[in-house]
């Protein structure tokens, strides 16, 4: 239970105390400081599954919670720059469509799991939390990255990018979902 896969999964749950803290620091330190913690969060996400299969210590704790911290970090993520006004305007829409995509599809895993029926994850759907963890790095960083790079515009086209493909494989997953249903 307490192997190295299942507490870097663990660890990705306790940075996100560590993130939220982050956007309460004054100046650009941070940004930097929330962008380092995020990105730290994406490597132990990578070496978790790895090592978990590289090692054999699969198991079914870190299955179960490998996609829950993963979504814990990005809800924060999202609702912490919503608050603090980096994600505005328009581009709310687009954290919100990510945020309920991550609801029904987590309500439908749950749905299908007592079935005994797997959603596998498609590529597309890959991609799309790809893009949304670029978007939300260049958004963590927000105004404090160099001139030369708009981290802003950047960050909220990815949202965007992200938000749509959100909508795409939202559907995906229902419309295979529904076969289930009476």
């Amino acid at each position: 239970m307490f192997n190295l896969p299942n507490i870097l999964t663990l660890s990705r749950i306790l940075m996100i105390p560590l993130l939220v803290g982050s956007f309460y620091i004054q100046g650009h330190a941070g940004n930097w400081i929330g962008f380092a913690i995020f990105s730290l969060a994406g490597i132990t996400d990578f070496f978790d599954g790895y090592l978990a299969r590289k090692l054999g210590q699969s198991s079914k704790l870190g299955a179960f919670m490998d996609p829950i911290a993963d979504k814990l970090l990005i809800a924060a993520a999202l609702m912490m720059m919503v608050a603090v006004e980096r994600i505005s305007g328009l581009s709310v829409l687009a954290a919100v469509v990510i945020l309920c995509r991550e609801f029904l599809v987590s309500g439908l895993r749950e749905f299908l799991a007592e079935l005994k029926v797997s959603v596998p994850v498609t590529k597309l759907a890959k991609w799309k939390t790809t893009i949304q963890i670029f978007a939300l790095g260049f958004l963590l960083v927000g105004e404090a990255s160099p001139q030369a790079i708009p981290s802003i515009e950047i960050g909220d086209a990815c949202l965007w990018a992200a938000a749509i493909l959100t909508l795409y494989t939202g559907y995906d997953y229902l419309r295979a979902g529904l076969r289930y249903m009476d």
